[in-house]
């Protein structure tokens, strides 16, 4: 049986879309630092490797992945985050301006540290990865002036992404006041969640866990799993936990080689195999699927086309290394070779 797929004047409709989309991206803002080099013996010190230096190149991570990601497939993108009153902050931003990313909603706090994470690679490989952040819960100061500048950007956009990847920004006063201010003027909110803290997680747009995070939050333990994820009776109860507990819109459960469940209240689960050829690096993956996808529905696809779309993205970025993003062009090649 063929797989559901997008025509190409329809991938071009939706390329269009997003081209004329407006998204506000508020989190989890990081500095990526990659340290590329190459192993010709292991350390005389210790068995490890010892990794001769060639270059080393810094990227907008975490939520600024996810900006960038948006960014690159059109759509005019800002970002909303805290940083610390350090260099690392200052090389963000010039990063993001030279990439037309929006930043003014980047607050910088005193008493934070601007999230860096250093990754040594040799040969196409991760070797060992650095991470120098404050994890601290922000404070109710901190959450108030983020959400007052969400709101006076908040006219217009087409869509808000919230990233969380534990590293204290996303509090739930942060994550009321965000839902508070779309659902009362009707704007799509995206949020991949991180079950490290507890928070409530009602009445989303889209909820974008991978397994092991859909697992955690609905408090089960993962068991045996089946190569046919329909055909999951762990997964599909999960699935089933979450849309009735949490009650997002739409729920897209990412799979990792199994490619990615869509389900949705009273529809029967969709499943879209993953499209990807080789892959080098999944770091980023998860943050191309929630921009591509949040994207796509901004730019009128309906669900089923957005995870495919989305999916499609994540086969392209898991074939680079490091975090990456897709070009349209590169979009349009992906559908063109299934």
């Amino acid at each position: 049986m063929k797989l559901q797929t997008i025509t190409p004047d329809r991938l071009d409709q939706l390329v269009a879309g997003c081209a004329g989309a407006r998204v506000l991206v508020v989190g989890d803002v990081m500095l990526d630092q990659y340290i590329w080099g190459h192993v010709g013996r292991i350390s005389p010190e210790a068995p490890v490797p010892v990794v001769e230096f060639d270059r080393e190149s810094f990227m907008p991570g975490g939520a600024a992945n996810v900006a960038r990601n948006t960014h690159t497939l059109g759509a005019q993108t800002e970002l909303l985050g805290h940083v610390g009153r350090d260099s690392s902050a200052d090389q963000l931003h010039a990063l993001l301006g030279e990439q037309g990313i929006g930043c003014t909603g980047l607050l910088a706090s005193p008493d934070r540290t601007t999230s860096v994470k250093t990754r040594i690679i040799a040969h196409h490989q991760q070797i060992v990865r650095v991470d120098r952040e404050t994890r601290g819960a922000l404070d109710e100061s901190g959450s108030g002036r983020l959400l007052a500048a969400l709101e006076r950007k908040l006219p217009g956009a087409d869509a808000v992404i919230v990233c969380d990847y534990g590293k204290g920004v996303v509090t739930q006063a942060l994550l009321d006041g965000v839902r508070h201010l779309c659902r009362a003027r009707g704007v799509w909110l995206s949020l991949d969640p991180k079950p490290v803290h507890e928070l409530s997680l009602v009445g989303l747009s889209l909820l974008t866990p991978n397994r092991r995070e859909a697992f955690e939050l609905a408090g089960v333990s993962d068991g045996t799993r089946n190569a046919d994820p329909l055909k999951d009776p762990n997964l599909m109860r999960v699935a089933d936990t979450l849309l009735m507990e949490i009650s997002p819109a739409l729920l897209l459960i990412t799979l990792g080689d199994l490619g990615m469940l869509l389900c949705q209240r009273g529809q029967k689960p969709f499943h879209i195999p993953t499209v990807a050829r080789e892959v080098f690096d999944v770091s980023g993956a998860g943050d191309t699927v929630i921009a591509s996808f949040t994207l796509a529905v901004a730019a009128g696809a309906s669900p089923i086309e957005a995870a495919i779309f989305s999916n499609h993205a994540a086969g392209v970025v898991v074939g680079k290394v490091g975090t990456a993003t897709v070009s349209p062009a590169e979009l349009a090649e992906n559908f063109r070779r299934e």
